[in-house]
C-alpha cells in the first residue's frame, strides 16, 4: 500500500511540475516574465484591427510591457478595452496616452506617449486613453487614391501624346539613322581592328628600330671625345676671330685694301682709265699700231 501511495505522489508531483513548466513556457512565448512584478492598466481604443495579445508596449523605443488581454466594451459603442502589463517601476503620468503603431516587419505594437509636464500619475488599474494609427492600406486609401483620381483625367492625354510620338514619321527616320550609324560604327570598328592587326605592328617595329638606332647613336656620342671636339671648334673660332681682327686692321695689305678709302679710289680710277684706254684702242687703233707693207720713211 505504501508503494502504491508513493507512485501516486510521484505522478502528482511530476504532473504539477509539468503544468508549471507549461504555464511558464506559454508566458515566455507570449513575452511575459512571470517572475517580474508588473502593474496592470486599461486602455480604451477606438480600433484595434491589427493589435493582438502579447504585442509589446514601448516607451521611446524601449519595451516596458505587453498586451495582456483585448475585450469589447458592450456598455458603449466604439470602445475596446485593452489590458496592458507594465513594469512595476514604470510610472505613467496623467494625460499620457497610447497609440497603435504598425511596423512593416514587426507588426502592430503600442507606443506610450508620456505627459512629462505634470507630476501626478495614474493609479494601478486606471484607464488610459488610446488612439489608433492608420494602417498601411488606410494611408494608401486616404493619401494615394485622391492623387490617382487627379492623375486619371490627364492619363488619356498622356497616352495620346505617347501614341503620337510613336506613330510620328520622324521617329522611324531617327531609328533608321540610328541603324545606319550603328552599321557605320561596326564598319569603323572592323577597319580599326584591321589597322590594329596589320598596320600597327610594322609601325611599332619601326619605332623599336628607331629607338634602337637612337640608342646606338647615343652610345656612340658617349664614346666620342667631346672635349677634344669642342677644343678644336674653340681654336677654329679663335682663328676666325684673329682673321677678323686683321681684316679690320690697317697694318696688312688686306686690311689696307678693305679699310683705306684712298686705295679704293685709286684702284677705281685705274680701272676706269684702263676701260677708257681699251675703248679708245678699239675705236682708234691707228694711233697705237702702224702697218706698212713696202716700208716707210
Amino acid at each position: 500500500m505504501k508503494t502504491h501511495y508513493n507512485k501516486e505522489i510521484i505522478i502528482g508531483f511530476v504532473t504539477l511540475i509539468s503544468l508549471v513548466l507549461l504555464i511558464f513556457g506559454l508566458n515566455y512565448l507570449k513575452g511575459t516574465n512571470i517572475f517580474q512584478p508588473t502593474n496592470h492598466y486599461y486602455v480604451r481604443m477606438p480600433n484595434v484591427s491589427e493589435l493582438q495579445e502579447s504585442c509589446p508596449v514601448y516607451v521611446e523605443g524601449f519595451k516596458v510591457g505587453i498586451v495582456r488581454d483585448i475585450s469589447y466594451d458592450f456598455s458603449s459603442t466604439g470602445n475596446i478595452i485593452v489590458q496592458i502589463s507594465l513594469d512595476k517601476k514604470m510610472k505613467v503620468e496623467t494625460g499620457s496616452h497610447l497609440e497603435i503603431k504598425v511596423g512593416l516587419t514587426s507588426g502592430a505594437y503600442l507606443n506610450l506617449i508620456l505627459n512629462k509636464y505634470v507630476s501626478s500619475y495614474y493609479q494601478i488599474g486606471d484607464t488610459i486613453d488610446g488612439v489608433s494609427e492608420k494602417g498601411i492600406m488606410d494611408k494608401i486609401s486616404d493619401d494615394l487614391l485622391p492623387q490617382i483620381e487627379t492623375i486619371m483625367p490627364r492619363l488619356d492625354t498622356i497616352l495620346q501624346g505617347i501614341q503620337f510620338l510613336v506613330s510620328h514619321p520622324a521617329l522611324s527616320k531617327s531609328l533608321e539613322q540610328i541603324e545606319t550609324t550603328t552599321a557605320n560604327l561596326e564598319e569603323s570598328t572592323r577597319q580599326l581592328n584591321v589597322l590594329l592587326s596589320k598596320d600597327i605592328p610594322p609601325i611599332m617595329a619601326n619605332l623599336n628600330q628607331v629607338s634602337s638606332d637612337f640608342t646606338a647613336v647615343s652610345s656612340q656620342l658617349k664614346q666620342m671625345d667631346l672635349n677634344a671636339t669642342f677644343k678644336y671648334v674653340d681654336e677654329t673660332l679663335r682663328n676666325f676671330e684673329q682673321l677678323s681682327v686683321q681684316l679690320n686692321s690697317k697694318d696688312n695689305s688686306l686690311g689696307l685694301l678693305l679699310n683705306d678709302r684712298s686705295i679704293y679710289d685709286r684702284l677705281d680710277s685705274t680701272f676706269v682709265n684702263a676701260a677708257d684706254l681699251l675703248l679708245d684702242l678699239r675705236l682708234n687703233p691707228k694711233r697705237y699700231v702702224h702697218f706698212s707693207i713696202f716700208g716707210r720713211k
